[in-house]
């Protein structure tokens, strides 16, 4: 017997974007220049010496990334979270249910928050310690064909940590430090590691994991690998040919 089909009322749709319309107004007002001035300083942003670091760069003078910005409530992070409050307010969502699901939510990605982390944190190390700008020496070999190789790195990162902001942190220095290396331009090099490493984003195990989970696909990641991998490749192949064109006159009119 067929089920009659059931239509969603206004209010119905209204919910159902608002946790999408919470974000954007809550990050639409914090990017306002007089609040992004304001919740730049104290007490909502601290910048501090983290104990320990006594870092210089070959001048002999400190480098500034020894400083740690405590940006607490303009974090993004923070805001995400302030997001998510005001949605359950909105959506008549129970303190418990909510702290439940938030605690659901931190186990299901306890290993993509650990990858992140320790991933950013070796970005930290490889750039204080001279890593970044030794590898970038030895790549600023290839030359012009950097540029082909450039967003294999980003797709790379994004592929092994999940996380594109992971990627940038650990590849960009070196992007754009190869890229002066090898004469090419240091923007569109960096560019090149974000947009091959969205392209790796369909293949991290981390994505796959939460994509499978959402969908009650658990256990199949493995077919959504080999669905999606093939795809994946082919994209980054175009995006290589884009990237190394923009390098050459053909296309350097993309490039401001």
């Amino acid at each position: 017997m067929a089920t009659k089909p059931t239509t969603d009322t206004g209010t119905d749709v209204l919910k159902a974007y608002a946790p999408y319309l919470v974000i954007i107004a809550i990050f639409s007002i914090t990017n306002i220049t007089a609040v992004k001035e304001q919740l730049a300083k104290e007490p909502w942003t601290r910048i501090f010496a983290w104990p320990g670091l006594d870092v210089l760069n070959p001048a002999g003078d400190p480098v500034s990334t020894t400083n740690f910005t405590l940006n607490w409530l303009p974090a993004a992070g923070t805001l995400m979270i302030l997001a998510g409050i005001i949605t359950a307010l909105i959506l008549r969502v129970s303190p418990g249910q909510a702290v439940r699901t938030y605690g659901k939510t931190y186990v299901e990605l306890r290993s993509a928050i650990v990858t992140v982390m320790a991933v950013l944190a070796l970005a930290y190390v490889m750039n204080l310690s001279g890593q970044t700008g030794s590898l970038g020496a030895w790549l600023a070999g290839a030359g012009g064909a950097f540029a082909i190789l450039s967003p294999i790195l980003g797709w790379l990162g994004v592929a092994v940590t999940g996380s594109d902001t992971s990627a940038n942190a650990l590849f960009g220095a070196l992007q754009v430090q190869t890229a002066q290396g090898a004469g090419l331009d240091p923007v569109l090099m960096a560019a090149a590691n974000s947009s091959g490493g969205v392209l790796g984003k369909m293949v991290s195990p981390q994505n796959l994991a939460i994509a499978a989970a959402a969908v009650g696909l658990a256990g199949k990641e493995g077919d959504i690998f080999r669905k999606v991998i093939g795809w994946s490749l082919l994209l980054l192949a175009v995006m290589c040919v884009i990237v190394w064109l923009q390098s050459t006159p053909v296309l350097d009119w993309m490039v401001p």
